[in-house]
């Protein structure tokens, strides 16, 4: 069983019998209102609500280059919704009590170890990026959710789409197998067909001496072993691989480490932008529709991450698997599916 299969089995808890029907990943209180075609009929339409900043931006750039300052300017000036970048964690957040799990629930993969030695032998590299992966894919998935069904534009740190880059330098520098990039290949390809990407890409362009000198005056003692060669990788990646490919579907702005302050002046750019190019212009009422049902199941869409390949680094063998679940049932508000735990203090359970 992969990583990403354990991740959806924890996100499936069944529900006590009186309910009815097997748990998923939180959805909205309101999804059969809001989401059903009872609702579409009545009238209910994502266009209705949406404004000339109804639009997913994301914030590009190497580790340690201002992209979470730059996001959430951006997000409080235009009045939209700051995605911080995510974590090994996110899963966490949005289930049960909400507080943080032991790794082994995370993908057992650890930032330390990646940087520490970033080539140990028992594939530690490769879990952290499919988990990684999956965690921006999901909440990318949150934020298409947020847009859909409230018409509030948002921002994100990196996305699913930028993912790859690290796959990219991890590669280069030798630190994950050839095998892994075909995984996590198909694994993407799967996946990303369910969504669109977003609207703008600003990518910070900070030089690898920059990055590496902000990194050991304020990074983690963990993070300042990070070699420039790899941070040389990812800003390749970036350049040669990301910002070619986003250029064909999305709007991409690139600022300087020194023009990036002048967030009067980015502002600017991005009202002057005509936003007329990618799939989102192809869109009508119904198509977004289907996309507002598609995100608000969260299980299913993340069902083509469960890659049945026997990748060493990221499987996991029946005992552990089945250890791990029920160890994962047995925490607090993680029994059955988000409504239903009365030892969290769920209300629902009788309602639904």
């Amino acid at each position: 069983m992969s990583l990403a299969a354990l991740l959806l089995r924890a996100g499936r808890a069944r529900p006590p019998p009186l309910a009815g029907r097997l748990g998923k990943l939180p959805v909205s209180p309101r999804r059969n209102l809001q989401y059903g075609w009872t609702a579409y009929v009545l009238g209910d339409r994502a266009s209705a609500k949406f404004t000339e900043h109804s639009k997913i931006f994301t914030v590009e750039g190497n580790l340690y280059s201002g992209t979470a300052k730059l996001a959430q300017q951006v997000a409080e000036t235009l009045g939209l919704r700051y995605f911080p970048e995510t974590s090994i964690h996110l899963l966490d957040r949005l289930t049960g009590d909400g507080e943080k799990l032991d790794l082994k629930y995370n993908g057992s993969c650890y930032l330390e170890t990646f940087y520490n030695e970033p080539m140990h032998p028992n594939g530690n590299s490769y879990r952290l990026q499919v988990w990684m992966y999956c965690s921006r894919f999901l909440q990318y998935v949150e934020a298409l959710d947020h847009l859909l069904s409230t018409g509030q534009g948002v921002v994100l740190e990196r996305s699913p789409y930028s993912d790859f880059v690290f796959l990219e330098a991890m590669s280069k520098q030798g630190y994950i197998k050839p095998r892994c990039v075909k995984h996590y290949n198909r694994m993407k390809h799967l996946s990303i067909c369910e969504i669109l990407p977003p609207h703008l890409a600003l990518y910070i362009d900070v030089p690898v001496s920059e990055v590496k000198k902000r990194i050991d005056e304020t990074g983690e003692p963990y993070e300042k072993k990070v070699s420039a060669a790899y941070l040389q990788s990812i800003e390749d990646a970036y350049k040669k691989s990301f910002l070619p490919q986003i250029s064909e579907t999305s709007e991409v702005l690139q600022y300087t480490a020194s023009e990036v302050d002048s967030l009067e002046r980015i502002i600017e750019d991005i009202e002057m932008l005509k936003f007329n190019k990618g799939p989102w212009l192809e869109q009508d009422d119904l198509t977004l529709h289907y996309l507002r049902c598609s995100v608000n199941d969260k299980s299913k869409l993340m069902c083509p991450l469960a890659v049945p390949d026997y990748v060493p680094e990221v499987t996991v063998g029946g005992l552990d698997a089945d250890s791990i679940y029920q160890s994962y049932r047995e925490l607090p508000g993680r029994k059955y599916a988000s409504g239903y735990n009365t030892d969290v203090g769920d209300k629902w359970i009788w309602l639904k």
